[in-house]
């Protein structure tokens, strides 16, 4: 069977969980099976087919996995904001078409050789910096929960920072390509490790420290985190050398402890993950962590049921704040237990493993380390909304890949996808 025709297939058991999803959601807010859930179904999997036809035509050889997982995603994640609230989930299923557009025209310009990027690495950084700084500037950011994450431009608003991490991805793997093998065999030998010189080191780590400032600037601090990770695992895979690992990781801890007692924001942030439940704190910022913990207990192993999760009380009040983007774990977890939320981690698992083998599949370092990098930043980006809400990490306002509500990160992750199947296709051709 082709990969095409393996992907056609795949499509399958994503509408039909968008079908019975939308048909479980009826019947719990109106006791009656609805048709429009069939219809639901139908656009979705005809938006889908287009898009798998449209591959099958530009890319033919990309990896046939890749676009049914995310469409897996995309369908769980509209019926979950729809059973949330129904208007925002017609901007979901808005935002949606918006992805496939910015995906398909993302694949059109770069069909014919995506390694065209490298030229513009400089001019990717600084745009990917503009944007990360864009909401702190007067009259069009917004400060939400501590956190400058948002600009508004008329009707649209956006975070830009959901961009910018596909741009710093690319920069950092077209300057990783070209100078690696200097980073490994000049420099100096210091208690031994070899030191990169500066004039090779030096631009590379200053638009690092630019990112991490920027992203400490802004408090958003779940970016800040992806940024960090997503440039470690790129330095070890470009270098081959766990020392380079360390001595981020050793300046990381170091940055924590001073960004810990200097930032206020974040201070009570890491207060509130130690103990939520503190007088003084659980009324405050650690209800939102509280509620989410509260949420995951009461689902259990197999849930309390689909649509079965009380989320507001009879005034209107909300017990789970902020349940369509940074708790929508928590919502899965209540209504589907344990055992439906490890099926959402094995899913984005298996999205991170197929992007991982893109990589290992790739002719050219810049594809390899390309591909890694997306990979790397996508499953950083579950980690932080996941390790937040079961509170192995301080908990940021991250979104959850296709699942949470959110356009930018729709769009941005689309295009992240489209990217992945680029490279795909370039190692799976026959040469």
């Amino acid at each position: 069977m082709s990969e095409r025709n393996r992907e056609l297939l795949g499509l399958i058991p994503a509408s039909l969980l968008v079908t019975g999803g939308f048909a479980a959601v009826f019947i719990q807010e109106q006791d009656r099976l609805s048709d429009l859930s069939l219809t639901y179904g139908a656009i979705f999997l005809g938006l889908c087919v287009v898009a798998h036809v449209f591959l099958r035509f530009t890319l033919p050889h990309a990896d046939p996995y890749l676009f049914p997982l995310v469409a897996l995603l995309a369908c769980f994640g509209l019926v979950m904001v729809y059973r949330i609230d129904e208007d925002l989930a017609r901007d979901q299923a808005q935002w949606f078409v918006a992805g496939l557009i910015a995906f398909a025209a993302t694949i059109l310009v770069l069909r014919r050789d995506y390694r065209v990027l490298e030229r513009y690495r400089y001019t990717i950084a600084a745009v990917s910096l503009l944007l990360l700084v864009l909401p702190r500037f007067p009259g069009i950011g917004a400060q939400v929960n501590g956190a400058y994450l948002g600009v508004k431009l008329g009707p649209i608003s956006f975070q830009p920072a959901e961009l910018a991490k596909i741009g710093i991805v690319i920069f950092l793997a077209s300057y990783l390509r070209d100078y690696r093998q200097v980073m490994v065999v000049g420099g100096r030998r210091f208690l031994g490790l070899t030191i990169p010189p500066m004039r090779t080191l030096g631009p590379l780590l200053l638009v690092w420290a630019a990112a991490m400032l920027l992203l400490v600037f802004i408090r958003d601090l779940g970016s800040s985190l992806m940024f960090f990770g997503g440039f470690l695992a790129l330095l070890y895979v470009a270098t081959n050398r766990i020392s380079f690992v360390a001595i981020g990781l050793a300046l990381f801890g170091a940055g924590a402890v001073f960004v810990a007692n200097t930032v206020g924001h974040v201070q009570d942030r890491i207060t509130t993950w130690l103990d939520p439940f503190q007088p003084g704190v659980v009324d405050k910022e650690g209800y939102q962590i509280a509620q989410a913990l509260f949420a995951q207990a009461d689902g259990g192993v197999l849930g309390v049921g689909f649509g079965q999760a009380l989320l507001e009380l009879p005034g209107g009040a909300k017990i789970l704040p902020a349940a369509e983007t940074d708790l929508i774990y928590a919502v899965i977890t209540d209504e589907l237990g344990l055992a439906g939320a490890c099926a959402l981690i094995l899913v984005y698992l298996l999205f991170s493993e197929r992007g991982f083998k893109t990589a290992l599949l790739a002719r050219d370092s810049f594809s390899t380390l390309l591909a890694t990098g997306l990979t790397a930043v996508f499953a950083l980006q579950v980690f932080v909304i996941v390790g937040g809400v079961t509170r192995v990490i301080p908990l940021t306002g991250v979104t959850l890949p296709f699942v949470s509500y959110g356009g930018s990160s729709i769009v941005a992750n689309f295009i992240l996808l489209a990217l992945l199947l680029l490279v795909s296709n370039r190692a799976r051709s026959p040469a």
